[in-house]
């Protein structure tokens, strides 16, 4: 068993649609989004202490750049973000997307490149892609025509990338070549197979190559092996699950995003915590995060 403590209530952040949680080693917090709010949320595990960034837009995800800044998917493109300041600055556009469409959930590898997905704001066209940002390059990589894309998920060892097609119910694989880039895109996992009526949310790798992915509508978060046998099931007390961090000194500290979208009144009576962070203890390790390199 990979989960060594209970799931406990670490903030109750009320999120519409928490997603994208990302531990920031040099701070030693963890960085989230709600993408509805929308809003940029610090939280500090050892004082408990959170902190809530108004966002200009649509927020997909947040990450920690060399340079101390913050790179932030805004539906308008990528922006840095001046904790100082507290002010957001275009440095990107992404090229060719539908003016339905937002940027979804992201990644680094250990090049400090970024990989990030788009999607249909609407939840009805097959207009999400993936992207590679490469200090100041985007590219489309990986596999196309997915309403809502999750992830990507880079391996410890740099040799594979994990993508998810939520209402596809499926998690793809694909090799990356030295140079970075994916190759054929294979199934993974079909989470219909274990979980008939949830959706697979932001899939993460850890330590030992399992891919842990949050469970919409599933209550509860899941692990996989590396050849996609299903290990453990963690319970939640709500049932939109988004996300996944590993974090604090040791990256054995699961923080874990939730959503209140979606849930009618009698829902959220029922899961009065719905949006909230939440952490539970792990065996297993994360991976550290690289930071973004801008240049």
């Amino acid at each position: 068993m990979a989960v060594s403590g209970p799931v406990s209530l670490a903030h109750d952040a009320g999120a519409t649609l928490g997603e994208g949680p990302v531990w920031d080693e040099a701070r030693q917090c963890l960085w989230f989004v709600d993408i509805k709010a929308p809003a940029i949320w610090r939280f500090d595990p050892v004082s408990g202490c959170a902190r809530r960034i108004e966002a200009p837009d649509q927020a997909g995800w947040v990450l920690p750049t060399r340079e101390g800044s913050l790179l932030i998917g805004l539906k308008s493109g990528l922006h840095l973000l001046d904790l100082e300041s507290g002010g957001f600055a275009n440095v990107a556009e992404v090229p060719g997307e539908p003016q339905h469409n937002r940027l979804n959930d992201a990644c680094t590898d250990a090049a400090g490149r970024v990989w990030f997905g788009s999607m249909d704001d609407d939840e009805n066209r097959e207009t999400g892609r993936y992207y590679r940002f490469e200090r100041g390059s985007i590219v489309v990589v990986g596999p196309r025509r997915m309403t809502i894309t999750n992830g990507p998920a880079i391996s410890g060892c740099g040799r594979h990338i994990y993508f998810a097609d939520t209402l596809g119910k499926k998690i793809y694989c694909a090799d990356l070549s030295e140079g970075g880039l994916p190759g054929e895109a294979r199934l993974f996992v079909d989470i219909a197979r274990d979980f008939a009526d949830a959706y697979p949310d932001g899939p993460v790798v850890d330590a030992e190559g399992c891919v842990w992915t949050g469970l919409w509508n599933g209550w509860a978060v899941a692990r996989y092996s590396p050849e996609g046998e299903l290990l453990e099931t963690v319970p939640m007390p709500v049932a939109n699950i988004t996300k996944i961090a590993f974090g604090g000194e040791d990256l054995r500290t699961v923080f874990v995003t939730t959503a209140r979208k979606g849930l009618d009144e009698a829902a959220l009576e029922a899961q009065p915590s719905a949006g909230g962070l939440f952490s539970f203890r792990s065996d297993v390790a994360g991976t550290a995060t690289t930071p973004v390199e801008m240049s």
